[in-house]
């Protein structure tokens, strides 16, 4: 029989455990060993002296004797004193088992939580975490197409680990234009408080804290620009000392490893071994290159890829480390959250003066730069491409060329100065009033009867307009404003490198916010990444047309995305013209919005058409084309793209050795659990927990709205548990208005955009909220030090019947609860009669629905105190029964992990063999390598294998807690 005494020493402490440190109770909520092997505990007190009030102990010092009078006791449960509750319908008994239902953790591979967030969850996106619940640690890469909701699948993920126990320290790497948004939709949605640290954030901390110490350390769930991290060299070191439970990086593939090993790179590999889970995010997560992949790859499982260069989908079939799905193949799923967009292209035929533009650009001799062909060529493209995205962009880059030139002071191109010259004075002569494209642009805009039919003073009609080039933008910002009678407030414009990150978050979110007078936005490449630009606008305007389909794909997804109401209309704009020789770049344009539309329909990936992976490879293939035919007036992209018709057959990429041959998508939600409960809704939850605390003598203000709200002033007690909440979070005038409600919740999200603040007044009122957090340890210490309620019901059961509600916990070595389990003790006539789960008990009882009378007739608790020994040994017997049970089936899985652990270091060490044996050099300087690097190898396997095993296997003895008992006696 093994049961936790009060003089054995524990191997760790999980969640849950009662503990009495230096002469008080308290439970642990967390638990994480030390680098001297002991654990730093957190704990909430119970008893009288520290009830409230947060601890945390270092098991090192508490346990020596040299510093502590009295080591770190875990409660015997055969010594829980029996308390008769005298509340009335047992209601303090009733919030205390709620408490400590809520405090039991998942252990198995089904959703119990995350998809109960404040949205409305479509099946496919609970499928990243069925795949990351199945792994023995949760690393995946979430590669769903533009505008699926790969943030609201991050966040259903994160929570369902945060309930586990696993998530108490969270980082989110972001770019620096999605920061507030990324940590709006956390909070909003999951209750998950990220504390933003842009420039000014940082700053804040830094105000805040010794110089010496470590920001990281300073808020437990952050979200930080990496590109803010690569620039700060201190920053390495302050990582290198931290440790997440969780580490969520967006745009992941501006992590990848591509060439020399970029700073972000190799930042992101630091940052992939400071966390148990981690999660990546990108619709465009491989460049087509095996290595970039791989780098990916080896950050979610660094004993994934043998072979950096050549992998095969059998060595990674069931690692489930990539979750991809398109819009094709969830289409059944979304059609009310994704109208079928609208696209169309809009052509303007040139002007006299442009025509006289075109007629240079071919004429144009460039006697010195001819003589190196492909410097010429190339210029030549970017005249031409520049010169399709606006005169002045042409311009731009004409001039930038005659500076080099003119600096060089050689006379040998004297000649070249004087043609692009005389191209730039053909250029300048194009003003806003003969520039085709731009006029086409405000018609589009403004005619009824050929467009858009715009008008600035609806809030809910703003118009996104993208376009490549800089001086484009600047040129557009400039006369869009004059010429369609704006106000300075009511246009705006998203740049790159001109703007930090606070201006670009700011812009953003005003786009966003029904007050604001901001209607009409301009944007470079710089916001075709991640932000939500449709709450507002379903209209977008491509004034220029990019050569790369995954800018399309980007662009697009800015309003076509999952959550926007109305059909996106989508426009782009054409220049046609006279010239022959210049009819290439309309036919450049016309295929290239096929083939997105074509890849959207029926492929679903861009990069099927081209082999190519990246924007920048994309771009230089069809330049490459355009080159070689220059001014031909031939369909110049046959090369690339071949017929419309889809690829007879699919390019094999670097990502198809870790996705299925065929793409599930759940259409079912079969795959997720409840959880028991004794309340209707976690609104009834809070309110009879406040009105326990107002019983119990403390101050506090709320107030029931209605069914599903409660507004609360935060007193002194939980504003101290709040410090670490984010400013933008707390609650204004220290009142808190909560809901259970998920319409009431995204009407709150939506009117929020038109407010100030633009963040929800209202929060979402479910377990993860601090403020349940708060009110579930307040009643945990209903009963006091190491007491439980005895409750009698003789309308519910026989005089001769008594029911011992147990619980026991089985960590693993790093503590956290592999098997967490409640059962009924059933006795008869004081003899053990059966057992029971606590479900079955509660519905037998009906306890759920039923108010429970109490009769509170007597104090004599002595005849169910003697049984509780007995109740525990009977409990130990069963629990010790499912520990077998289950870890039959962790064993089974713990062995296959290992096994294909070291088939797949076989495999490596073998590849490094013949690696080496390819290898040309001194002889021992090669074998010194590669005894190194086969070292480096071994250590890798052998900390993984370390690292499965501490998680897969159980502790021996379970520790039990008596949570309370039932009878039918009433004496």
């Amino acid at each position: 029989m093994n049961i936790q005494t009060k003089n054995t020493k524990p191997t760790n402490y999980t969640p849950g455990m009662r503990i009495v440190v230096r002469d008080a109770e308290w439970v642990v909520r967390k638990s994480d060993p030390t680098v001297d092997g002991g654990y730093l505990i957190e704990c909430e007190g119970i008893s009288e002296l520290v009830r409230g009030k947060e601890g945390r102990f270092l098991t090192s010092i508490e346990n020596n004797k040299e510093f502590s009078n009295s080591s770190i006791e875990i409660l015997d449960p055969a010594t829980t004193k029996l308390v008769e509750d005298k509340s009335p319908n047992y209601k303090d008994s009733m919030l205390y088992m709620e408490a400590m239902l809520r405090q039991k953790v998942p252990t198995d591979e089904h959703i119990y939580f995350g998809h109960k967030a404040a949205m409305d969850t479509l099946p496919f996106q609970l499928d990243p975490t069925i795949t990351a619940l199945k792994q023995p640690r949760q690393r995946i890469l979430i590669a769903d197409a533009v505008g699926l909701g790969k943030t609201l699948e991050a966040g259903i993920l994160m929570s369902e680990l945060i309930r586990r126990g696993k998530g108490k320290r969270i980082l989110v790497l972001a770019v620096k234009s999605m920061l507030t948004q990324f940590q709006k939709e956390m909070w909003s949605r999951f209750s998950i408080p990220l504390t933003r640290l842009d420039s000014a954030g940082l700053q804040k901390v830094r105000n805040r804290i010794p110089t010496n110490h470590n920001p990281f350390h300073f808020y437990d769930k952050s979200i930080i620009s990496i590109d803010t991290l690569k620039q700060d060299v201190e920053y390495r070191h302050y990582l290198e000392q931290a440790y997440w439970d969780i580490i969520v990086i967006d745009e992941a593939h501006n992590v990848a490893r591509r060439g020399s090993n970029s700073q972000r790179s190799r930042l992101a590999s630091l940052l992939s071994q400071r966390s148990d889970s981690l999660i990546m995010l990108s619709a465009t997560p491989h460049d087509g290159k095996p290595e970039s992949f791989a780098s990916l790859m080896n950050m979610l499982d660094a004993t994934a890829i043998s072979n950096e260069k050549e992998y095969e989908h059998d060595d990674f079939s069931d690692k489930g480390l990539v979750v991809r799905r398109f819009k094709k193949d969830v289409k059944d799923q979304i059609a009310k959250d994704f109208p079928e967009r609208d696209i169309q292209t809009v052509k303007s035929q040139a002007s006299a003066v442009e025509e006289d533009v075109y007629r240079e650009l071919t004429a144009l001799k460039l006697s010195t730069l001819d003589k190196g062909k492909q410097a010429s060529q190339l210029l030549r493209v970017t005249l031409e491409k520049t010169l399709f995205s606006s005169p002045m962009a042409c311009l731009s880059t004409v001039n930038n060329r005659i500076k080099r030139l003119e600096a060089k002071n050689d006379l040998d191109f004297a000649d070249d100065l004087d043609s692009l010259k005389s191209f730039a004075y053909a250029l300048e002569r194009v003003t806003p009033e003969n520039f085709s494209k731009y006029q086409r642009l405000l018609k589009l805009i403004s005619d009824k009867k050929d467009g858009f039919g715009w008008k600035p003073n609806k809030k809910d009609d703003r118009i996104v307009i993208f376009t490549e080039s800089i001086p484009t933008l600047n040129f557009l910002y400039d006369n869009l404003q004059k010429d369609l009678g704006l106000k300075e407030e009511q246009i705006g414009f998203l740049k790159g490198q001109e703007m930090s990150d606070t201006e670009l978050m700011q812009t953003v979110e005003d786009f966003g916010k029904e007050q604001s007078k901001l209607r009409l936005l301009v944007c470079s490449d710089v916001a075709s990444e991640g932000i939500n630009l449709h709450y507002l606008s379903h209209k977008m305007i491509h004034f220029d047309i990019p050569w790369s389909l995954m800018v399309f794909q980007q662009r697009n997804g800015r309003i076509d995305r999952y959550g926007q109401t109305k059909q996106p209309l989508i426009r782009y704009l054409v220049t046609t013209s006279s010239n022959d020789d210049v009819r290439g770049d309309s036919r450049t344009s016309e295929v290239l919005i096929e083939k997105d539309e074509q890849a959207q329909k029926n492929i679903g990936d861009p990069s099927e058409f081209t082999g190519k992976y990246d924007q920048e490879s994309e771009e230089e293939a069809v330049a490459e084309v355009i080159a070689e035919s220059f001014t031909s007036g031939a369909d110049i992209l046959s090369d690339i793209f071949g017929d419309f018709d889809e690829p007879e057959e699919k390019s094999q990429g670097p990502m198809d050795a870790f996705l299925p041959a065929e793409i599930h998508v759940s259409d079912t939600t079969i795959e997720t659990r409840e959880l028991p409960s004794l309340y209707e809704s976690d609104i009834s939850f809070a309110e009879q927990s406040l009105e326990y605390i107002k019983r119990k003598g403390q101050r506090l203000e709320f107030h029931k709205t209605n069914s599903s709200t409660l507004s609360l002033t935060v007193n002194k007690e939980l504003e101290q548990r709040l410090k670490q909440l984010p400013p933008e979070v707390y609650p204004q005038d220290d009142q808190f208005v909560l809901t259970n409600d998920i319409e009431q919740m995204a009407i709150e999200i939506a009117e929020s955009r038109g407010q100030q603040h633009a963040w929800p007044r209202k929060n979402y009122l479910w377990q993860l909220h601090p403020v349940m957090e708060w009110l579930n340890d307040k009643v945990l210490s209903a009963f006091g030090r190491h007491h439980a309620p005895l409750i009698r019901v003789p309308h519910k059961m026989a005089s001769n019947n008594t029911a011992f509600i147990l619980n026991a916990i089985y960590p693993n070595r790093k503590s956290h609860p592999i098997i967490n389990d409640w059962v009924v003790v059933n006795f008869t006539n004081d003899q053990f009669d059966s057992f029971e789960s606590f479900e079955q008990f509660a519905e037998q009882l009906n306890l759920k629905k039923d108010k429970l009378s109490n009769p509170a007739k007597t104090d004599n608790t002595e005849m169910q105190q003697a049984l509780l020994k007995t109740a525990i040994a009977k409990a130990s017997e069963y629990f010790q029964t499912i520990r077998k049970e289950k870890e039959s089936k962790i064993d089974h899985k713990l062995q296959k992990q290992i096994d294909a652990l070291e088939a797949l270091r076989d495999k490596r060490v073998k590849q490094l063999a013949f690696s080496f044996e390819q290898t040309g050099g001194i002889q021992q300087i090669v074998e010194d390598k590669k005894q190194k690097e086969q070292k480096r190898i071994e250590q890798l396997f052998d900390d993984y294998i370390q690292w499965i095993e501490d998680t897969m296997t159980t502790e021996d003895t379970p520790y039990i807690q008596l949570i309370a008992v039932f009878t039918g006696s009433e004496e």
